[in-house]
């Protein structure tokens, strides 16, 4: 299956053609918050690509958050718009997965039992995340925590029933975790840098999610925000 993926839930947007889980091309940008002006350029890019190579684009995969609501709102339209015009299915994909996946894939040498832990950043010291073994990833997509030690991730997401993290190894990273690392004290507990969500790794996850029947309807679909949008005073003068 041959599928266009997009993930714009961080700082850095993405944007990707995959074929039967493997990555065709990837256009990217680490650089700051300007996924409104590149998102199209790269999909207008990728689409070409397709066009010459004579591939079919049979559904579009969507990194739905949680993540920032802007990036979120500019990639799911974006999306929606696709499979309209494709008229191809929308296939959303955890975000928390997706950062799991960018550190599998980093973490080749490490045991099947290790922890991840992503983390997004969502302001002050509050983040994104779950807690999942690398070999029976969870359903759950996250949840809003506010960080203190480690102690309060583990209670943050014990309705996953998750045990033994007092003495096995756990990894975090993402945007959001190296704020943590000054409160993280615990030998077990290992910070990976440089982990971030890639539309390459939505495709792979995507070309797993595809297997199922149930398909997504357009009309009513939104991303996984997580927490409300909340609009803040402007500090611009004559705009308050």
């Amino acid at each position: 299956m041959t599928v266009l993926c997009i993930e714009t839930s961080t700082s850095v947007c993405s944007a990707a053609i995959c074929k039967d889980g493997e990555l065709i091309k990837q256009c990217i940008c680490r650089e700051g918050s300007n996924h409104a002006r590149l998102l199209p350029s790269y999909i207008e890019e990728l689409l070409s690509l397709a066009r010459e190579q004579r591939l079919v684009i049979e559904a579009v995969a969507l990194s739905e958050g949680p993540g920032s609501y802007t990036g979120l709102r500019i990639g799911t339209s974006t999306a929606k718009g696709l499979c309209y015009g494709l008229n191809v299915p929308l296939i959303p994909v955890p975000t928390l997965e997706v950062l799991c996946d960018a550190a599998r894939e980093k973490m080749e040498t490490k045991k099947d039992t290790d922890r991840l832990c992503p983390m997004i950043d969502a302001r002050r010291m509050e983040v994104y995340t779950k807690l999942e073994v690398r070999d029976e990833g969870l359903e759950e997509r996250g949840r809003a925590i506010v960080v203190e030690n480690e102690e309060s991730v583990i209670e943050g997401v014990r309705g996953l029933e998750v045990k033994g993290l007092e003495s096995e190894d756990v990894y975090y990273f993402g945007d959001g975790a190296a704020k943590c690392q000054k409160i993280f004290t615990k030998p077990n507990w290992h910070y990976i840098p440089d982990i971030v969500p890639e539309a390459r790794f939505v495709g792979r996850i995507a070309e797993r999610l595809a297997i199922s029947d149930e398909r997504v309807d357009l009309a009513y679909y939104e991303p996984y925000y997580l927490k409300e949008f909340v609009a803040a005073q402007s500090h611009v003068k004559g705009l308050r």
